[in-house]
């Protein structure tokens, strides 16, 4: 096998870089009118038949000879047997990142609140986690533990008290890996189906597939179109773009490391974004010729090469300052500080979902075991998006109570606005409760 990389070379000097930093970073999704339509029509089948529609799709698209829905389900007795099946090691490596994971979200936790006024008047806010929460996990070779983990142990974290897990098994392919995490993880419910019928039955609930509130977790296009489509009946995560890194070098760092960087995104799929910036020409030179040195090294080559060559950069910068602008432009996903002091450009950092720090910070930790959910916001949407967390899994009620006092000072405020907006009804409710010695002045 061959392979070889013309990754692109951008310089901010350059008059057009701004234009060609666009063109780099464009990326529409594949969810043409005819992708659209399919998912239509098979939200509108499992909304009308239920359980009968996943089976069917499920034999159709998944290749799983089942019978009944019933064919679909695991019961908690199979996961818990997925972690005999896995080699002692694996099962470790989940419950180490497991713990990691639980106890960083656990710092999320928002509290319930309340503060009382002079007069007795009560303002507040009840926290409440969400009732049910649907997981969709990416089935087959796509097949992700990790996820399993950074989906699940936040929503339970909140207090969540049923995680519904969704799973196509391709050609009856059960992933032991993935169920064994759902274990760990206190998955409530199992259910072997995939798609966009997956998402229409956590959205509508069916015979056997409770509705839930709020689905999240990566799917393919006919999953995020599905989602878009559910969206309002249900709550979702995000419609997730393809995987990004971004690394910042101030050209002191092995440029194989930053080579392995970059391709541990780019070996995610074809549309994957790895870039890197630098002020140091020399060192992009020379990172260069790591990626052409190591590329032939990888199992994934062919994708990685596809990925790099379609979507990578290697960009210089004026100094470290002008690097810092160009990552809050990009807004990436995954940005590592590879730098000296990166404490100190972090304050420079407006825009991105996870930042890893210093040279020995692969992004890859952040993946699977640091603790911070590797659930992030892309394609330039961590402008005003955050990771997935406890705080996705719980709403906010606001708290108000009026003492006498209270209702009859409010009340006046109240009247006075509401007539502004010719709406009586709200100025006469309010003034009712203006005590009558205070209507009298």
């Amino acid at each position: 096998m061959t392979v070889s990389t013309a990754i692109a070379r951008l310089n901010a000097a350059d008059p057009d870089f701004a234009r060609h930093l666009d063109h780099l970073l464009s990326w529409e999704s594949v969810s043409d009118d005819a992708v659209n339509q399919r998912v239509l029509d098979i939200i509108k089948a499992v909304r009308e038949r239920g359980d009968a529609a996943l089976v069917e799709f499920t034999q159709r698209f998944d290749g799983v000879d089942a019978k009944s829905i019933g064919d679909l389900i695991l019961n908690r007795e199979r996961l818990e047997l997925a972690l005999t099946r896995i080699t002692p090691a694996q099962r470790e490596a989940l419950e180490k990142a497991a713990n990691r994971v639980r106890m960083y979200h656990e710092r999320q936790k928002q509290d319930s609140w309340q503060y009382t006024e002079a007069d007795g008047t009560v303002l507040g806010q009840k926290v409440t986690p969400l009732d049910r929460a649907g997981l969709y996990v990416p089935g087959g070779k796509a097949s992700y533990p990790s996820s399993v983990l950074m989906n699940a142990i936040p929503a339970k974290v909140a207090g969540v008290a049923e995680v519904v897990m969704v799973v196509p098994t391709p050609r009856g392919e059960v992933n032991e890996l993935v169920l064994a995490a759902a274990c760990i993880a206190g998955v409530d419910r199992v259910f072997t189906v995939g798609g966009a019928q997956a998402v229409a039955a956590l959205a509508y609930g069916t015979a056997s597939v409770p509705q839930v509130d709020k689905i999240v977790g990566p799917g393919n296009i006919y999953v995020a179109t599905a989602k878009r489509h559910v969206f309002g009946q249900v709550g979702i995560d995000m419609i997730a773009g393809p995987s990004e890194i971004l690394v910042v070098c101030d050209g002191q760092t092995d440029p194989d490391w930053i080579a392995m960087d970059l391709f541990s995104q780019a070996e995610h799929d074809e549309d994957a974004q790895a870039i890197l910036v630098s002020p140091d020409a020399s060192f992009l030179d020379r990172v260069a010729a790591s990626i052409d040195k190591l590329l032939p090294t990888m199992e994934r080559a062919e994708i990685i090469e596809k990925s790099i060559n379609g979507r990578g950069a290697l960009i210089q910068v004026r100094d470290m300052q002008q690097a810092m602008e160009v990552a809050n432009r990009i807004a990436p996903e995954h940005l590592e500080l590879s730098v000296a002091d990166p404490q100190a450009w972090l304050p420079h950092i407006r825009h991105a979902g996870a930042i890893f720090m210093g040279r020995h910070t692969s992004e890859a930790l952040g993946d699977y075991c640091a603790g911070p959910n590797h659930v992030l916001p892309t394609s330039g949407t961590a402008r005003f998006s955050s990771p997935l967390g406890v705080y996705d899994f719980q709403k906010r009620s606001s708290i108000i109570f009026c003492s006498e006092q209270g209702a009859s000072e409010l009340g006046h405020t109240a009247s006075v606005l509401a007539r502004g907006e010719s709406l009586t009804a709200h100025a006469r409710s309010a003034e009712y409760r203006i005590l009558t010695q205070e209507k009298g002045n």
